[in-house]
């Protein structure tokens, strides 16, 4: 295991940044330390870990004036909409505000006689396999109640954004908490699958495309390790003929091409009752036109580059089938020069697509999103479950009891009503089918990141 390990800005085709991938024996003598220190941290009082974690996510809220443009040379995403400081706070907060209840131990009895309790303890060290896209928020999903729960914490960023895990470690360590309890490290795929296949962690947090989930459950095979998944996404939106339509263009159109599409749920495909078709189709066409693309260092910037060339090539590539075998592509490429064949690439907005499609049946995780006409519920919920992915899905009606009927026929993780695109840390956020196993946050998140051992101790005769 020896290499480096390149991120190539996609503002220009540099490299931006660039790490030696750690040996194997340094490796596991980094996880043996973290391992190491996990007891300690354990017996700390859960109020001192809530304080240390908080100042570390304190700290590290400190430097957004350099995170901002490096997430922009890193992966593209513009610099006038700030950092994911918003979220990340938002999301260490609460699962800080929660951790004395969800962490409590069930008391079934505690009499003269005997004592029956259930106990949530750490695993151990926990594995955080982090990506790109989103490459503070998805990690601090994991971290955060991690460390929290007892648990000690190990970190692998994704290549594309490979300063992430470094910061991240730096604001920890000045904020005071023990550099062994939170740990970064370096790795090729190959370094990677090594220390897993050798047991070497109690819990796997992965987030990323399902091709990677598959590879770790086969690294992880036979050691039994817990693992947390989540994996691809082809989200869909259903907009119903009693919804505010102007609402309902503005959020799902934000949802398909924010990020430049390179969202986890984002909105990949989208059925809009036939009676608003036309309308829909018009407004979500003006929305997408008012975009601009250009460079994520530009404040004027609204749609950055994608974070790789192979990404954008993807998107590129249904598109044009998808074309090829009938569909028609509504925003005219002559208001985007900036789309350059490689990863500066056009928003686009398909409409007479079908499920024979790719760019209707495949994660596409760019800036594309395909529209069709549904004629009843029936049909909508038919196609919406008609994809191997169940991340979210996105419900447009006045009528809380239609979503609430339609939600429960809808092979998904979470079900939005008059929203999409937004992870609420107070509910389990998991999905079905490819898209993965486990779930983060809420209450389950740190269920998850805890087993539970049982205790029955008998006092006395009874």
């Amino acid at each position: 295991m020896s290499g480096v390990l390149k991120c190539i800005s996609p503002v220009d085709g540099s490299v931006f940044a660039e790490r030696e991938v750690m040996d194997s024996k340094s490796a596991a003598e980094l996880v043996a330390k973290v391992r190491a220190a996990q007891p300690a941290w354990a017996k700390r009082p859960l109020a001192e870990r809530i304080e240390l974690v908080k100042a570390g996510i304190k700290r590290l809220n400190e430097m957004t004036d350099e995170v901002v443009p490096e997430l922009a040379k890193m992966m593209g995403r513009p610099v006038r909409y700030g950092g994911e400081f918003g979220g990340v706070n938002e999301r260490t907060d609460y699962m800080a505000s929660i951790a004395e209840k969800a962490l409590a131990p069930l008391v079934i009895e505690d009499s003269d006689t005997f004592t029956r309790k259930i106990e949530h303890v750490p695993h151990g060290v926990v594995f955080v396999i982090a990506p790109w896209n989103y490459p503070y928020l998805t990690a601090i999903n994991t971290i955060v109640p991690a460390l929290i729960a007892g648990n000690t914490v190990i970190i692998k960023h994704a290549t594309q954004t490979l300063l992430v895990g470094e910061r991240i470690a730096t604001a920890f360590k000045e904020a005071g908490l023990p550099e062994e309890v939170f740990s970064n490290i370096f790795l090729d795929h190959a370094g990677t699958e090594v220390l897993i296949s050798a047991g070497a962690f109690d819990f796997i947090n992965f987030t990323g495309s399902v091709g990677g989930g598959k590879a770790i459950e086969k690294a992880a095979a036979g050691t039994f390790t817990g693992l947390g998944l989540e994996l691809g996404g082809k989200d869909p939106g259903y907009v119903m003929d009693d919804c505010d339509l102007d609402w309902a263009v503005d959020v799902l159109m934000d949802g398909a091409l924010y990020n430049a599409g390179q969202c986890c749920c984002g909105i990949e495909r989208i059925y809009v009752a036939r009676p608003l078709y036309a309308e829909f189709i018009e407004k979500a066409k003006a929305w997408a036109e008012k975009l601009k693309l250009g460079s994520p260092l530009d404040p004027e910037t609204t749609i950055g580059p994608m974070a790789n060339v192979r990404f954008a090539r993807e998107v590129r590539e249904q598109t044009k089938e998808a074309i090829a075998d009938g569909a028609k592509a509504l925003i005219d490429p002559s208001l985007f020069p900036e789309d350059d064949g490689g990863a500066y690439l056009m928003p686009q907005i398909l409409v007479d697509v079908t499920h024979d499609m790719r760019v209707m049946r495949d994660e596409s995780f760019g800036p594309v999103v395909g529209i069709m006409p549904v004629d009843s519920d029936e049909e909508a919920v038919e196609l919406m479950n008609d994809c191997q992915y169940g991340l979210t899905a996105s419900l447009w009606t006045n009528d809380p009891e239609r979503a609430q009927s339609i939600g429960e026929q809808i092979e998904t993780g979470t079900v939005f009503m008059n929203r999409a695109d937004y992870l609420d840390p107070a509910l389990c956020w998991t999905g079905c089918k490819d898209t993965g196993r486990g779930g983060s946050l809420s209450e389950i998140g740190f269920h998850n990141l805890t087993r539970p051992k049982s205790y029955h101790m008998r006092k006395k005769q009874a």
